[in-house]
């Protein structure tokens, strides 16, 4: 869970850091994010980041997480723009995912039934795979570099069924460093 504060301060700083951009089309995305729920949705129904602004704390986390990374790996050279572009879209594919529903559960301090709201997911668009979807909404903006297409589509590594993801980052090693910041924001930075 994080304040209100902090949740703006969280906007403030994607929509900043995207406006850092020069690409054609980052206005539109940025609008898009905008009117969507990225800036409110959870990163998971039930896992990490799962409460509002979740989805928007996790990919600055990856962001943060891919710039230590790059520091201690500085035979991987990617420009700024793309760590910016695949860190904070990597998960574009979680905008318009998830919805709340009612569950009932038995409170331990008090034995009684209790009604709380929960995550849950609404897929509204079904394209296929994790990366791949978030490439595809990505692209319907901005046009994404070979590197940031490769990172994004990889994140997931074989969690995501792809079992040749291992020569994508023989070739591309920001794919796989992406992939490292994203495990790492999830397991170690927003683990419980």
């Amino acid at each position: 869970m994080i304040t209100e504060a902090k949740r703006i301060a969280n906007h403030d700083r994607v929509v900043e850091l995207l406006n850092s951009v020069s690409r054609d089309g980052i206005d539109e995305l940025l609008k898009w994010l905008e009117e969507s729920d990225f800036f409110n949705a959870p990163a998971s129904h039930a896992y990490h980041g799962s409460y509002i602004g979740g989805l928007c704390e996790h990919s600055l986390n990856v962001y943060d997480e891919v710039q230590r990374l790059l520091k201690a790996y500085p035979e991987v050279s990617v420009p700024e723009e793309s760590v910016i572009i695949a860190a904070l879209l990597h998960d574009l594919c979680k905008v318009n995912f998830y919805a709340t529903e009612k569950r009932n559960r038995k409170n331990s301090e008090t034995n009684q039934w209790e009604s709380y709201d929960a995550f849950t997911i609404k897929e509204k668009f079904c394209y296929g795979g994790h990366g791949s979807k978030s490439v595809f909404l990505a692209q319907n903006f901005i046009k994404l570099t070979p590197t940031e297409a490769v990172a994004i589509n990889c994140h997931m590594s074989v969690w995501d069924g792809n079992k040749d993801v291992g020569r994508a980052y023989e070739k591309c090693w920001f794919a796989w460093l992406l992939h490292v910041a994203d495990e790492s924001a999830t397991y170690i930075m927003e683990g419980e």
